[in-house]
């Protein structure tokens, strides 16, 4: 392996890796991989805190203790029921935080994300019909229903923003459009459901990660070890992409089957995400936003969105979990007190730009 560094203003280091017989170039950029140091330590400290409070309070050797599977009186609480909701909600922001970043990468607007284009309005959709209906006899199958909806909206939504090429700004439209009319259909279902079965539902819609565990968190790993080489594609596609299409077709990239392909993986880890623990709002809208000024990238970093929409989800749902005790809030409503004044800056600081 060798390391070419490039010049100190632009933060970038060249790495040959040789695999087998053919070499692999990539550009390692020094800030992006220091700030995703710094965020994966800021997520192992939330994880160890989220594990050790609560009504009950646990020190980090107890939860050590119980990890390595010793006898424990925390076993319970910490073993079976924090855990599983740790692991889960560091697994749904990361999803969130990619698919945010793909989104607004294809759309070329920080105002894009699957939350506003009704991915997460479809996939909340199909969910929503599958329990409904009864169709769906295990939790395990839920992330898959919603990659179901979840295309299915996308698809609806590319096939109408489609007019000799696509436009980031019909796109985004369009996306506002189908959400509009598919979160009618949740709520009529949600009319004509039983009182038991529409408190379900309710408590499914504000996203939530209580009463999850390894059956959901099982599911939406498999979906992110699965999509994991598209992740490394993505990473390498996002960079020509940051210029206008002329340049980036003249580079020698088919911008229309990138934005395609980039736009179906984050479709599917959107919609996985929203499947394990519901629509968790905002947070693929901020994290992107907030990682690219923390790295200071040209273009958005697909690990650091990652990584901050795991942090954000964590403490979201540790404060969701403690603030009120013995009162928990569902994590998507705390997100969507952060993110929703979060959207009217970013909304004014749009304009004023203009």
């Amino acid at each position: 392996m060798t390391a070419t560094a490039y010049p100190r203003s632009a933060g970038l280091t060249a790495l040959r890796l040789r695999l087998v017989r053919r070499p692999v170039s990539l550009l390692l950029h020094r800030r992006s991989a220091a700030v995703s140091c710094v965020l994966l330590a800021v997520l192992a400290a939330l994880m160890l805190a989220s594990a050790c409070l609560g009504q009950t309070v646990a020190t980090p050797s107890d939860v050590w203790h119980v990890l390595r599977g010793g006898d424990s009186p925390y076993a319970l609480v910490v073993g079976e029921l924090r855990v599983p909701r740790i692991v889960l909600g560091a697994l749904v922001g990361a999803a969130l935080g990619a698919a945010g970043a793909l989104v607004q990468s294809v759309t070329r607007n920080p105002l894009a994300s699957p939350d506003v284009i009704g991915v997460g309005h479809g996939a909340a959709a199909a969910t929503v019909l599958a329990l409904a209906t009864g169709t769906v006899a295990s939790p395990g199958a839920l992330p898959a229903v919603s990659v179901v909806g979840g295309l299915a909206a996308a698809g609806l939504v590319y096939a109408l923003a489609w007019r000799r090429g696509m436009q980031p700004s019909r796109f985004v439209l369009a996306g506002v459009g189908i959400g509009v009319a598919l979160s009618a259909v949740v709520h009529l279902y949600l009319t004509d459901s039983e009182l038991d079965a529409a408190e379900q539902l309710k408590l499914w819609l504000t996203g939530s990660l209580n009463g999850r565990g390894w059956a959901q968190a099982g599911p939406l790993g498999c979906v992110l070890l699965l999509c994991l080489p598209a992740l490394l594609w993505a990473s390498r596609a996002l960079r020509p992409l940051g210029l206008d299409p002329d340049t980036a077709a003249a580079l020698g990239v088919r911008v229309r089957r990138t934005q395609l392909g980039l736009t179906a993986l984050g479709v599917v880890l959107a919609a996985s995400a929203t499947g394990a623990a519901g629509p968790i709002g905002f947070v693929a809208l901020t994290s992107p936003q907030l990682a690219k000024r923390v790295a200071r990238t040209p273009q958005l970093p697909l690990l650091c969105s990652a990584l901050t929409g795991s942090v954000i989800v964590v403490a979201a749902d540790l404060a969701a979990r403690t603030l009120l005790t013995p009162l928990e809030i569902p994590v998507g409503a705390l997100t969507a007190l952060v993110g929703g004044p979060y959207l009217l800056w970013l909304l004014g600081r749009s304009g004023s730009g203009r």
